[in-house]
C-alpha cells in the first residue's frame, strides 16, 4: 500500500479540534477496513503558525483517502502521495 496525504488548510483550529479529527480519522479509517475497503490513518503535523495540517494514511488508492476524510467531515485541499522518510 502507498502513502497519502491529506493537505489541509484550518484556520482557526485549537489543539482539542485537531485531537477530534484525529479521533474521527482513526475511527472512519478502522471502520472502512471492516467494510474491505483497507486503509489506515498513520500520524498528523500541525503546523500552527499558519494553520496547515498534513494527515498521513496508508491505503492501496488516493479515492479511498479522499473517501474516508469526506466521511469523517475533516475538510482537506488535496489528497497526494508522498513518501514517509522516517528512519
Amino acid at each position: 500500500m502507498a502513502v497519502y496525504m491529506a493537505d489541509r488548510c484550518l484556520p482557526g483550529i485549537t489543539r482539542e479540534d485537531l485531537e477530534a479529527a484525529q479521533r474521527a480519522a482513526i475511527a472512519t479509517s478502522q471502520r472502512f477496513t471492516a467494510q474491505g475497503k483497507p486503509v489506515r490513518y498513520i500520524h498528523s503535523i500541525w503546523v500552527p503558525s499558519v494553520a496547515h495540517v498534513m494527515s498521513m494514511f496508508e491505503a492501496e488508492n488516493p479515492q479511498v483517502v479522499r473517501d474516508v476524510n469526506e466521511a469523517a467531515g475533516i475538510p482537506f485541499t488535496r489528497i497526494i502521495e508522498v513518501f514517509d522518510l522516517v528512519p
